[in-house]
């Protein structure tokens, strides 16, 4: 039994639903995935808070059809097509994805749309060596953290500073005096 129209309309209302919760979307051709492999991959998907979804060509298609933001995947739906969506750590979940390509050997990666730019497999790749999101603000909450010391530090420097040329005043007063004196005589 095929699917009826108001079944196709509810898919193609779900895809949106998904794709309007999502950074970056990667189609990837899994033809010759068993189904204890593509849950397999889903569950390690799952832990990235990243999706995995299979729906025919036509309804994707359908789905970003006047969205300029995902409208560029249409280049990639041909075949057999599974949709990775990733809505924040999109790094994680391709990282958990290559994981799973590299067990499998099954799967090919075509492309992806992360944002409105369309990626190449290449493109979608080299997202794996950008930081993750927790390294991000680690980075971020140590740069912070140093700002309060450099500025302790600079704060210490001025007295110290101000002290010694005020010692070297009377000093240099003298030399001058002294200077002024012989240049008289």
């Amino acid at each position: 039994m095929g699917r009826t129209l108001e079944n196709k309309k509810a898919i193609v209302a779900e895809l949106k639903e998904t794709l309007s919760e999502s950074q970056l979307a990667v189609v990837i051709d899994f033809k010759g995935l068993s189904v204890a492999q593509m849950t397999d991959l889903r569950g390690r998907l799952r832990e990235t808070d990243a999706v995995c979804k299979v729906t025919k060509n036509t309804l994707m298609r359908i789905a970003v059809e006047g969205d300029e933001n995902w409208e560029s995947m249409t280049e990639f739906l041909e075949g057999s097509s599974a949709f990775l969506f990733a809505k924040d750590d999109f790094g994680t979940a391709i990282k958990a994805y290559q994981a799973f390509q590299k067990d499998t050997k099954k799967t090919e990666l075509r492309g992806g749309v992360l944002e409105g730019q369309k990626l190449s497999a290449d493109d979608v790749k080299a997202l794996t060596e950008l930081p993750t999101k927790e390294e991000l603000i680690a980075r971020i909450a140590a740069a912070i953290n140093s700002i309060p010391t450099k500025l302790a530090v600079g704060t210490n420097a001025v007295p110290k500073k101000l002290a010694v040329g005020i010692k070297e005043v009377p000093s240099s007063l003298v030399r001058a005096v002294k200077a002024r004196s012989e240049k008289e005589q």
